[in-house]
């Protein structure tokens, strides 16, 4: 039985607009920003050395997303994720494409190792990464299957002291422990490009309101799917639909978002 209150959750969001520091890649800045302006939250990208720490100290979550990575911007997602382990800001991880690339994947190993997380968000591919220098992704795209990745997802949590969540036709989020599955989303949403991204600073956006990380995930996923579903009705093709889905998230009430989130634990 899942007794989060989503609709208060959201409201909160709307009321106090946190403040969501996003180093996050080139090709879904202005959709990510977007994304949370849309649901009521607060957007900065910010990536130079010289601003992060500083930034990261106004915000409510950092979100760090690995997309589009460079020598200068790996520098400045370690000066701010300490920055935030500091100040108790929440972190949030999306290994983009980790397994495609030695850089990548090496990459998120070293940020598990040297900045805690509070939740790590990623596709059964990305997820496997971890644990294995074996499993490989096609670019971006997972090659597994969720239910492939979740012993991978609660060992992966347990170690990390953190939540991981998988996402795919039905998402798994797991603290280690309990594991609760959100069956909201559109096939639509794997039609356009960052909505994996997109996903990832919706939980940011809530972990900015609620110091329950399993809840932030949840009610992330739960948020960001449920909208794909009301994008979808409204249209018909890739171009229209990521208009509908900024329009979404904007029009979706907390009521609406009580009653229609499908979230299952188990």
């Amino acid at each position: 039985m899942i007794n989060y209150n989503l609709g208060a959750l959201l409201s909160k969001v709307r009321s106090e607009k946190p403040l969501v520091h996003n180093i996050t890649n080139y090709v879904v800045m202005n959709f990510t920003a977007n994304t949370l302006l849309a649901m009521g939250a607060s957007p900065v990208m910010a990536h130079a050395r010289g601003e992060v720490e500083e930034m990261v100290s106004l915000a409510k979550a950092l979100v760090i997303n690995i997309g589009t990575l460079s020598e200068a911007w790996i520098e400045s997602m370690f000066l701010a994720g300490r920055r935030a382990n500091q100040l108790g800001v929440p972190v949030v991880l999306d290994p983009v494409g980790s397994g495609a690339t030695t850089l990548r994947t090496s990459t998120f190993k070293r940020l598990t190792r040297e900045i805690q997380s509070d939740i790590v968000r990623g596709n059964a591919s990305e997820i496997l990464s971890i644990a294995s220098a074996t499993v490989t992704t096609k670019g971006v795209d997972a090659v597994h299957d969720v239910e492939h990745a979740s012993d991978t997802a609660r060992q992966m949590a347990r170690q990390l002291d953190c939540v991981v969540a998988i996402t795919g036709p039905v998402d798994l989020i797991t603290d280690g422990n309990r594991v609760i599955r959100c069956k909201n989303g559109d096939a639509m949403l794997r039609k356009i490009t960052g909505t994996g991204c997109a996903a990832t600073a919706t939980i940011g956006a809530f972990a900015g309101v609620t110091k329950d990380a399993l809840e932030a995930t949840s009610a992330g996923l739960a948020f960001f799917g449920l909208a794909g579903e009301v994008a979808a009705a409204r249209a018909k093709s890739p171009g229209s639909f990521m208009t509908a889905l900024l329009d979404a998230m904007y029009e979706i009430t907390p009521e609406q978002f009580q009653e229609l989130a499908r979230l299952e634990e188990g």
